[in-house]
Order: structure tokens, then sequence, then C-alpha cells
């Protein structure tokens, strides 16, 4: 298992948390959970209702939608973010190219994190709304 220091600085460098401060995102750390999966293992499966996010620490995976393979992520990324913050299904399944260690968000850890430090929701939101905005441009120019 990792330092708590080395994940915090993993997540410093992502999007998504960026806008936190250390002791924010060591109070995420603190709350959530590591995994490791070995090579192959389905992390997760389009169309399954999930209640947390991953964020990547060590290894690569790739993403499928219908069946077809849209990306790599590896470490750093982070995947089902979106079912955490929305219960809906998953858009796309991930399964591990290599073994994977993962840090595992859960609804119960954002939301204790939140209302611990009730600063991070608008940091998130904020970090949410920049994304929204980058796959816009992307897609609609």
């Amino acid at each position: 298992m990792a330092s708590t220091k080395s994940t915090v600085d993993l997540l410093r460098n992502i999007a998504l948390f960026s806008e936190c401060s250390s002791k924010e995102l060591s109070l995420v750390v603190k709350s959530s959970s590591e995994r490791v999966l070995k090579a192959g293992t389905v992390i997760m499966d389009q169309g399954q209702t999930g209640r947390e996010a991953y964020v990547i620490l060590e290894g690569s995976a790739t993403v499928k939608r219908n069946g077809k393979k849209v990306a790599t992520v590896k470490s750093g990324a982070v995947i089902g973010e979106l079912s955490l913050l929305d219960h809906g299904p998953r858009t796309a399944a991930v399964i591990a190219d290599t073994d994977v260690r993962l840090l595992v968000i859960s609804e119960r850890a954002l939301k204790g994190a939140i209302d611990n430090i009730p600063a991070i929701s608008r940091k998130l939101l904020k970090a949410l709304a920049t994304r929204v905005r980058e796959l816009d441009r992307a897609h609609f120019g």
C-alpha cells in the first residue's frame, strides 16, 4: 500500500481533484480504500450501476464501449465518476490490461469528505464543469 502522501501527490495532478488542498485530498484518501486486481479482471462493466469511482494508482486498463475499445487508461486516470455522482449505469466497461492498484472512492467516502470540508464540493463541481466544457468543445467545436 502506497503512502497517503504519494497518493495525495498523484491526486493533485488529476483535473478532478486539482482544486483541492493537501488536507482535503488526505481526507479523501483516508476515507477511501485500495484494491489490487490482476490483469484481465473486469474493473467495471458497461450498464452496471455503481456507487464508487476508481483512480488508477498503478497499471493500465482498456475502456470498451459496446465491445469496442475506445481508450487505454493508466496511472492517474479516474474512472466511474459519473456513476458515483448520479448512480446511473456505467457508460463503458473497463478491463485491467496489467495488474492494477486502484483507489476506490465510495459514495460514502466522498460524502464524508464533503461533510467534513464543504468546500470540496464546490471545488469538485468546478473541476467537473471544466471537464464538461472540454468535452463540449471536443465534440461540438
